[in-house]
């Protein structure tokens, strides 16, 4: 059975941390294959779903990659969003061809609202997207804003992206369509961050005066970068955003395989008490106290609990040494730490047995699956 859109999910409980919010956040990533090749597009979307991922972007730069969107949503579960840049026939070729949602830049596609012809084919995008019921992300970014904001703010500021973003939801909604979500992104994590406390502000704001609900918005950091700097970057600017309760929907945006970006996702949301669907691990970084191989005996456990497919959020510690693996142990789910070729393994904070190193991971396992059984 496909998962339909939602602009807002319900409540979930954290087990394996404190949560600091009731609400769930929906996880997306992104397609870098060529949607018009409809097999490897599938097969990536497939292994994005078996990793958690919650809803699919993919791009649509032209008519062939438009009228793939069909066949590829005959093959995938998950709900698919079409990327459109530039071209607005696209955009109607996306809704055409059954797109679950659409994302458009309007400011590339409108480069002056006195413009009739341009004005015109945007309020036709709407026209079609409201007669399918096909949501719209307005997406504002950095390196595509409208000159003349540009001009007056003297460069892509916060309240530049914000102005920019709230004059669209005026115009949308001038056209009777509300069924919108809104995404303000910049390589800058500060203008990033101080532009979605804005814009939060502002649709709070505007559905007061509305009698309506606050618009749904999108995270993410534009172009953040490689897998360091760019996990660094998105989870300073998503987690402090989420912190304070903004955000529904997040990608973080990677120059890596789009299931890092899943990861890293899941992770940021673990940290803060809002991903509930897989374990939680805490490892030591190891020292000279460590006197077990625990990196790869965390690589080894890590990888063998994806095997399980394990969908609760249990706390899981992988521990050198007896500084704090006991401590540790006693707060975990499960625990294991290390000594002199040999491991201590825990229980719901109870010990259970000492293993040799070399069968470890293997007793390891089989005690928390004998548990979850």
């Amino acid at each position: 059975m496909k998962k339909k859109l939602q602009n807002n999910k319900e409540p979930v409980q954290s087990i394996a941390i404190r949560p600091i919010m009731t609400k769930s956040i929906t996880i997306q990533s992104m397609c870098d294959t060529k949607t018009y090749d409809i097999a490897k597009t599938v097969a990536q979307i497939l292994k994005l779903e078996r990793e958690g991922c919650d809803l699919v972007r993919v791009s649509v730069p032209d008519e062939a990659s438009a009228k793939a969107l069909k066949e590829i949503k005959k093959r995938i579960h998950i709900p698919l969003v079409a990327d459109i840049h530039f071209d607005p026939r696209m955009a109607l070729l996306a809704i055409e061809n059954g797109a679950d949602k659409i994302r458009i830049n309007p400011g590339n596609i409108v480069k002056n609202l006195k413009n009739e012809d341009e004005v015109r084919i945007l309020k036709q995008i709407i026209a079609a997207a409201k007669k399918a019921k096909t949501p719209i992300r307005i997406g504002v970014n950095s390196g595509s804003l409208e000159k003349h904001l540009l001009d007056k703010h003297g460069g892509p500021t916060a309240k530049a992206l914000v102005a920019s973003a709230m004059n669209w939801v005026k115009f949308f909604e001038s056209q009777n369509f509300k069924n919108l979500v809104i995404s303000i992104k910049s390589t800058d994590v500060q203008i990033t961050i101080a532009a979605n406390e804005l814009l939060f502000k502002r649709l709070k704001s505007h559905a007061t005066k509305t009698g309506g609900r606050p618009y749904p918005i999108h995270l993410g950091v534009t172009e953040a970068g490689p897998l360091i700097s760019g996990a660094v970057r998105n989870s300073v600017a998503l987690g402090t955003l989420l912190r304070k309760g903004i955000g529904n929907t997040i990608r973080i945006s990677l120059t890596e395989d789009p299931i890092l970006e899943l990861k890293v996702a899941k992770e940021l949301l673990k940290s803060l008490g809002l991903y509930d669907k897989e374990p939680y691990i805490i490892s030591c970084p190891t020292c000279a106290r460590t006197e077990i191989a625990l990196k790869p005996l965390v690589q080894k456990v890590t990888t063998e609990l994806e095997k399980l497919r394990i969908q609760k959020p249990l706390k899981i510690a992988i521990m050198g040494c007896v500084v704090n693996g006991p401590g540790e142990a006693r707060e975990a789910d499960f625990a294991l730490f290390g000594g002199k070729k040999i491991g201590a393994i825990y229980a719901h904070g109870k010990f259970v047995k000492s293993v040799v190193e070399k069968d470890l991971v293997k007793e390891f396992i089989k005690v928390i699956k004998a548990e979850l059984k």
